[in-house]
């Protein structure tokens, strides 16, 4: 069997246990057979069950974010990886953060770094937005009036009190525009509230993103 040729149906995904042994089903030992493909760098191994191509198959993987919806869940991307994309903050982030409704965590990968951040129900249900990055990889990520208030509510120590204090953690801490910030959906915001952590540090941003 031409490995390298059977999987490249599978590699814009993460490539999982399943999905091996189906790859592998012709083998006796079809474990052994995975640590093999490990080990000649066919397969890199993220978290056990969970692989995505090595460098000796020369096939691009899945995106990192759609890495980081499968690599721990439920889960979608939030926080600063989410406000760079949507080019709410200038600074490239190197660690791909998302939320969860389990216990924070890290993952130092072969793929990168990736780190969740606990919020609870039904908070976490708002504001997830599914896009697609290509025609074969969707992800989950945070709008990004959601990413913002995930930021807020998930910064230790954070309490927004006034006008004052709210611009200056978004435009001197976040490095926000305030013709972005003028952007933001304030109306959404105001939904989640009733059911979000930290009600009044979101309230106030409410009242400032009004005010600018």
């Amino acid at each position: 069997m031409d490995f390298a040729e059977t999987i490249k149906a599978y590699t814009e995904q993460p490539i999982t246990r399943q999905i091996l042994m189906d790859v592998l089903k012709d083998y006796k030992r079809p474990f052994d057979k995975m640590d093999e493909l490990v080990k000649k760098e066919l397969l890199v191994q993220l978290r056990r069950g969970l692989y995505v191509p090595g460098p000796s198959l020369q096939l691009a993987g899945p995106e990192p974010f759609l890495l980081a919806n499968h690599l721990f869940g439920p889960s979608y991307v939030s926080l600063e990886s989410a406000l760079s994309f949507w080019g709410l903050i200038p600074e490239r982030v190197f660690e791909i953060c998302s939320v969860t409704i389990k216990l924070s965590r890290k993952y130092r990968t072969a793929a990168g770094r990736y780190s969740y951040t606990r919020i609870p129900l039904p908070y976490y249900s708002f504001g997830i937005r599914q896009l697609a990055l290509t025609e074969k990889q969707t992800v989950l990520i945070a709008t990004p009036e959601k990413a913002l208030c995930d930021k807020i509510v998930t910064t230790r120590n954070l309490y927004l009190r006034s006008v004052k204090q709210t611009v200056h953690f978004l435009v001197d801490d976040l490095r926000i525009d305030e013709d972005t910030l003028r952007s933001l959906q304030v109306g959404e915001i105001r939904k989640w509230i009733a059911d979000a952590p930290k009600r009044e540090s979101l309230n106030m941003l409410v009242e400032t993103l009004d005010k600018l």
